[in-house]
């Protein structure tokens, strides 16, 4: 299983949003660096949304439409 990053947000609930969208079309996605939001590291290390590469396709044109 390789995970591949297909977006990043300054904001880790524009992160939660786009992960709660892919998941309600059943695409499996992890939020990396969520956690350094908390300690106040948001605005220099972005929250990556990494998805496996076989979903990438996929997860980039869900996250593209308008919800």
């Amino acid at each position: 299983m390789a995970l591949v990053e297909i977006a990043s947000f300054r904001d880790p609930v524009g992160g939660a949003l786009a992960r709660a969208r892919l998941a309600a079309e059943g695409i499996d996605s992890v939020l990396f660096d969520a956690g350094l939001s908390s300690l106040g590291l948001a605005a220099m290390i972005p929250v990556r949304l990494m998805v496996e590469e076989e979903d990438r396709e996929r997860a980039e044109r869900l996250l593209a439409e308008r919800p």
